[in-house]
């Protein structure tokens, strides 16, 4: 049998910096805040489809609020730039309008560009990463079969990555984006992991042991695969290179290990475990050692924990909480676990780059939907319309 488990503070001059960009101080005076963490934004551009789009994207974020050049502490004016796929990017305030910054910013397309210009507004304003112009990978299912898809986080460039009718799962990219590991039944009927190669579209196999293959996950530097596989008798949790060679087992014991997810250092792994008689978060070195327990104490049914990147202290996590399924975070210094999704059911948690933002499935009525929660104000929105098609195992790189 195999087994599946499922800041208040003014501040004068910011240091914008984006990956292909030069560094460029900006002179943003001093914030006039809305609340901690948040700030009032408005948005103006000539081109219709420009201030859209970039309406769209800030509208994600719980940290801004979208208003009037009246009402707003910055107003943002973004135009086309020729013919060549980069937009000009002013940030300004007041009525009537001053120019406090002007930049070049450059994409792949249009869309790129107006994303890349967003997330150094994000940065600018906020003094956190953006997360507009990363890419997310996950499962849709369309006209009946499961496939492994990519697209923009505002779904508007979708392309699928497998056309083999076989149930797939767990997607996970590698830091660069030019990898990705999923879980497939295609080839043995069985859970197996392969690779991707987004640049040349070939598929290689990483574990095909008899048993379950599953919960494929690159370290932070890309160079080790953690996975859970039961070729041994129960799921235990392994560790090989980004091949899928030099296989180790890192677990030993009678319980199910699943879901490994790396701490932001590639020192420590997260994940559950049903040893206590029902699922719970543990963690343990990558060179071995006794487990320990994370006392999540939220929930008697904990799953799915996902390390924040950017702070290591903070693990998201799916808790069956009320009678249905909750995105939680466990704090390590707090000792302490908060709720952040209400409602209908919320699973498979992952973080975006900025260590605030996780992207999440959500089930109703039958559905799935892709979502994004901001883990400081809750605030929740959809990333893609119901005609879609189910969309979930979502996972984000920038």
């Amino acid at each position: 049998m195999r087994l599946t488990y499922l800041f208040v503070l003014p501040f004068i001059c910011i240091c914008v910096l984006a990956t292909g960009l030069h560094s460029q101080t900006i002179d943003l005076g001093t914030l006039d805040r809305s609340g901690e963490g948040k700030v009032a934004l408005a948005v103006e551009s000539a081109d219709t489809a420009v201030r859209t789009l970039a309406q769209r994207a800030f509208s994600l974020h719980g940290g801004i609020t979208l208003t009037t050049p009246a009402s707003a502490a910055f107003t943002i004016r973004i135009e086309r730039a020729g013919e060549s796929g980069a937009v000009t990017l002013v940030i300004g305030s007041g009525t009537p309008f001053q120019e406090q910054a002007r930049r070049s910013v450059p994409g792949r397309d249009l869309n790129h560009a107006v994303l890349r210009a967003c997330d150094l507004v994000v940065e600018a304003t906020l003094n956190s990463k953006g997360f507009f112009a990363g890419k997310l990978a996950f499962v849709g299912k369309r006209g009946g079969f499961s496939e492994i898809y990519s697209s923009d986080l505002l779904f508007s460039q979708v392309r699928p990555l497998t056309r083999d009718r076989a149930l797939v799962t767990g997607p996970r990219w590698s830091p660069d984006g030019g990898r990705l590991l999923f879980t497939t039944y295609f080839k043995s009927g069985f859970p197996d992991i392969y690779v991707i190669n987004l640049g040349t579209g070939r598929k290689e196999p990483i574990a095909t042991f008899k048993g379950t293959n599953t919960g494929g996950i690159f370290s932070p530097d890309g160079r080790r695969i953690a996975m859970a596989l039961t070729g041994t008798g129960n799921s235990e949790i392994h560790i090989a290179d980004s091949r899928g060679r030099n296989m180790r087992r890192l677990t030993t014991n009678k319980s199910n290990e699943a879901s490994p997810t790396w701490s932001p250092d590639g020192s420590r792994l997260a994940y559950t475990s049903d040893a206590p008689g029902r699922p719970q978060l543990y963690q343990i070195s990558v060179n071995g050692g006794a487990p320990q327990r994370i006392p999540t104490d939220i929930s008697g049914y904990c799953t799915e924990p996902a390390w924040n990147p950017v702070d290591p202290n903070k693990i998201a996590f799916t808790a069956s909480i009320g009678g249905g399924f909750q995105i939680a975070v466990y704090d390590f210094k707090a000792r302490s676990s908060k709720q952040i999704t209400q409602g209908a059911s919320s699973v498979e948690p992952a973080w975006l780059n900025d260590g605030r933002h996780l992207v999440f499935t959500r089930r109703e009525g039958g559905r799935t939907r892709l979502m994004i929660v901001d883990s400081e104000t809750g605030k929740v929105s959809a990333l893609h319309l119901p005609s879609f098609g189910d969309a979930s195992s979502a996972n984000f790189v920038y």
